[in-house]
């Protein structure tokens, strides 16, 4: 794009090292923490690492392709990926969906496993940003925002039904933001809080297993070897780590001591590896992103650019905490994996496609 003065826009590259930095680094962390499991269960140590790579590079071609694309011409897309995406969470309760680990959250397409809750978080974002950017003054109304809150309920129900209350949590918080930002009245902000926060306890009571968790993280110790297993791992690779940690690729939970290590709980094999310090200087760069996609977002006079900015930084935001709280054991523990980092396709191929928007908004000067 060419500016006033008729130089070209380059966008925000720090955004874009950061981000390919980050991912790159997720790749190391998930051969060093699947290399064991990948060899004694498939005979190759590399085996989940190939397949986090092929990943990675499909989620970097589309962010080439997303950081080109005018990111203006989503705009129309909002509502039919928003139905795309609905459509899609359904089929999970079809004989498309894959069952593991006693939840059904992912559906079988050309022989890969695809999780639909991933495109239909940045679906969301889309959508709520195209509404809100057509008349910002429907944010204002309680009527105007209704069909946002329709379309978050509806994904947030498919969701919880799977189960996953993680994610459920996750595009609440994501609904909660994206009304925020277009100018919600502070009554209707303070009522939907209420709403939220009332919710969550009876989706808690609503599952046995939900409960159990509950119980585990007032007291791990007191199911050392069950409910309490995963979280009380998790606070020894911490713990363990130091501060300079054991070093890299020398986790000793990778060895079948911790689930997930490679996914959901990786980022305790990273603070295991890499200790207090590496830990610390990893999240000052996802905070960094964090704060160029504030800036973005604060410097785009463009209302879609602007919620589509808020949207997507909100996004990696809230799931970055959220996983980093379960890790430590500051909530009970959740399914939710590390965004760039944890071994799993949908997650890195949407988030990388979604920060080449980001970039794109970034490269429209005109507006800055």
């Amino acid at each position: 794009m060419i500016n006033i003065y008729g130089k070209r826009s380059k966008g925000d590259r720090l955004l874009l090292i950061s981000v390919i930095t980050v991912a790159l680094f997720g790749l190391v962390m998930v051969y060093s923490a699947s290399s064991y499991v990948s060899f004694v269960t498939y005979g190759d140590k590399f085996y989940l690492a190939k397949k986090h790579l092929i990943g990675l590079l499909t989620g970097l071609a589309l962010m080439i392709f997303s950081c080109n694309f005018d990111y203006r011409k989503y705009r129309g897309l909002g509502l039919p990926l928003l139905i795309i995406s609905v459509v899609l969470l359904a089929l999970v309760f079809t004989p498309l969906g894959i069952e593991k680990y006693g939840a059904t959250r992912w559906i079988n397409v050309f022989g890969l496993s695809v999780q639909p809750s991933e495109f239909a978080k940045i679906s969301f974002v889309l959508f709520a940003a195209a509404y809100f950017s057509k008349n910002p003054a429907r944010a204002k109304s309680l009527l105007g925002i209704l069909p946002i809150i329709a379309a978050g309920g509806m994904v947030c129900l498919l969701i919880i039904l799977e189960p996953n209350m993680s994610i459920t949590v996750c595009v609440g918080l994501l609904m909660l933001a994206m009304l925020f930002a277009a100018g919600m009245k502070m009554k209707h902000f303070i009522l939907f809080i209420v709403i939220l926060g009332a919710a969550v306890p009876v989706l808690i009571i609503a599952e046995p297993y939900r409960l159990q968790r509950l119980s585990a993280f007032l007291n791990p110790w007191a199911s050392p070897k069950e409910e309490g297993y995963q979280l009380l791992q998790s606070l020894y690779g911490l713990g363990s780590g130091g501060w300079f940690g054991v070093g890299l690729f020398n986790s000793r939970q990778k060895f079948k001591f911790l689930p997930f290590s490679e996914s959901d709980f990786i980022l305790s094999v990273i603070g295991e590896e890499l200790g207090f310090i590496g830990t610390a200087i990893f999240f000052a760069v996802l905070f960094f992103i964090i704060v160029r996609g504030v800036r973005i977002a604060g410097r785009s006079k463009n209302c879609f650019g602007f919620l589509l900015a808020v949207g997507i930084t909100s996004l990696f935001g809230i799931q970055t905490l959220i996983n980093a709280l379960v890790v430590t054991g500051s909530i009970p523990p959740t399914g939710l994996p590390l965004p760039l980092v944890s071994r799993g396709n949908t997650s890195l191929i949407v988030f990388l496609f979604s920060f080449g928007i980001l970039y794109n908004i970034s490269k429209d000067l005109e507006k800055t």
